[in-house]
């Protein structure tokens, strides 16, 4: 039997061995370190270190895309899609560091950062048909105050997809939550078509999505479950958009099974649709949903959130990304100088591509501190002196 309590960027797990004996796994605080290995651009990253805020920064093809693609992976892993992911994405050829000549397998380990040192681990091999399949999938537990890792194999190889959904054991249902948070949060589409200002289903808010297409719907639980959280949502688009006056959220009247996402502006009693917000206006409304819901995913993960954002709708966004750490862990990727400024050194991570394969380098306030007694952050990466300078 599992219990969980969820409090902020912590958890408590209490699990009943066969024994009966209560084990009680507490502070427990998210992912501590990532590697991969033959991912894309990636031959060996080492272990990066992932801490409550990782800003990727780089030049382009430097790695970054990978490095979030990655986690998008390992979500498509833990839904059993893994095979519908590669085949979409150009089969093991394309996946594989330098393809198939290049690398014989695929392999990512996590380690989790509690007293009980939990680890997932990975390997993958091509087959004669170009697909994947598992050779190994395991995980580790220490014990707290023991030296030696506790091994547990998940599968036992040949495997198409993984087996960590299936396993019931309790050292791997505590990653559930981490794999089912690991998808890619990207608000790009402003077209006409963006499935953002399409109407949302009215009973489709249970988890807002990564390309928004639920917004409306979301927004609506907000504003009726928790409307604490909505006005913050509110206020945060009125600060970006000043003729921005409130949100309009309510069943449409005539197929009361649909949602659209209106609103008011200041001054007029017109009720407009989210075809008239700006692209910058409507990314912001969405980024503001995301990072400010009341239950956070254990790990967000965006892509370039700053594309189309104004100077000033930046800033609000550093802030509102700093905040969620505080209860997430965050994986951002950017190329804006502005938005590098708004963080420390300590959470970011220079992506360079050297010899052809990515480069991870964590930088540090300590490193860097003679340098930003008179530069800012963004000003040394344009200047190269953190590498992975922006293009």
């Amino acid at each position: 039997m599992l219990v969980s309590k969820y409090c902020c960027r912590y958890l408590a797990f209490i699990f009943v061995s066969s024994t009966g004996t209560l084990l009680f796994l507490s502070d427990y605080m998210g992912i501590h370190s990532i590697e991969i290995k033959n991912y894309r651009s990636i031959a060996q990253s080492g272990e990066i270190l992932i801490k409550p805020l990782n800003v990727l920064i780089g030049e382009n093809g430097a790695g970054k895309s990978n490095f979030i693609g990655f986690f998008k992976f390992l979500n498509q892993l833990y839904e059993r899609r893994l095979q519908l992911y590669i085949n979409q994405n150009g089969r093991a050829e394309n996946i594989l560091y330098f393809g198939k000549k290049g690398s014989d397998i695929l392999a990512g380990r996590l380690i989790f950062d509690n007293e009980w040192k939990n680890e997932y681990h990975f390997r993958m091999i091509p087959d004669q048909s170009d697909n994947l399949i598992f050779s190994e999938e395991w995980s580790n537990l220490t014990p707290p105050g023991k030296a030696t890792r506790n091994r547990y194999k998940i599968s036992n190889g040949g495997n198409l997809e993984s087996e960590i959904r299936n396993d019931k054991t309790y050292r791997t249902n505590h990653l559930r939550g981490f794999f089912e948070s690991f998808k890619v949060f990207h608000f790009h589409d402003t077209s006409f078509s963006s499935k953002m200002k399409q109407p949302s289903s009215a009973g489709d808010y249970a988890a807002f999505y990564d390309d928004g297409r639920n917004l409306a719907a979301f927004l609506y639980r907000l504003q009726e479950v928790s409307p604490s959280h909505f006005k913050l949502v509110e206020r945060v688009v009125q600060s970006i958009a000043p003729y921005f006056d409130r949100f309009y959220l309510q069943p449409d009247e005539i197929n009361p099974s649909q949602i659209f996402l209106r609103w008011q502006e200041k001054g007029w009693d017109q009720l407009f649709s989210a075809h008239s917000l700006s692209d910058g206006t409507l990314r912001m409304i969405c980024l503001a949903t995301l990072l400010l819901q009341p239950n956070l995913p254990s790990v967000i993960i965006i892509d370039e959130p700053e594309l189309g954002l104004h100077p000033f709708a930046i800033q609000k966004l550093a802030s509102l990304i700093k905040s969620a750490s505080e209860r997430a862990q965050i994986i951002i990727s950017t190329q804006s100088v502005g938005l590098v400024n708004q963080f420390s050194a300590d959470d970011v991570i220079v992506v360079d591509r050297r010899n052809g394969q990515s480069v991870f380098t964590r930088q540090s306030d300590a490193n860097l501190e003679t340098w930003l007694q008179e530069y800012s952050l963004g000003e040394l990466w344009e200047k190269n002196v953190l590498k992975g300078r922006p293009q």
